[in-house]
């Protein structure tokens, strides 16, 4: 039997991916189109670059998922995503992965 078929590996969650698309979705919506670009590509990037910048967060079960609701009311995670989200934007914006 392959090892991933052997192991749960779908219950392995990131939770700051959750947290760095809600803050990328506030942001985005806070910022004029014309300024960024909304394609799904340079969305995606923005997501993976700033997911890059910050501590991932994995849980398993219901008490990791209750861990990493702590960590976002610690003011210095909550802080490092919204600045990676910030970089990520800016970053993307000014090279694109498109024409």
């Amino acid at each position: 039997m392959p090892f991933t078929q052997k192991y749960t590996f779908d219950v392995l969650v990131n939770e700051a991916e959750r947290l760095v698309v809600s803050e990328l979705e506030r942001q985005l919506d806070e910022k004029k189109p014309d300024i960024i670009c909304l394609c799904n590509d340079c969305v995606l990037d923005m997501a993976a670059y700033a997911l890059n910048l910050v501590k991932p967060l994995y849980r398993v079960s219901l008490l990791g998922s209750l861990y990493t609701q702590r960590a976002m009311e610690w003011d210095t995670y909550s802080d490092s995503i919204r600045l990676a989200v910030t970089q990520s934007m800016e970053k993307i914006s000014k090279n694109p992965s498109h024409d």
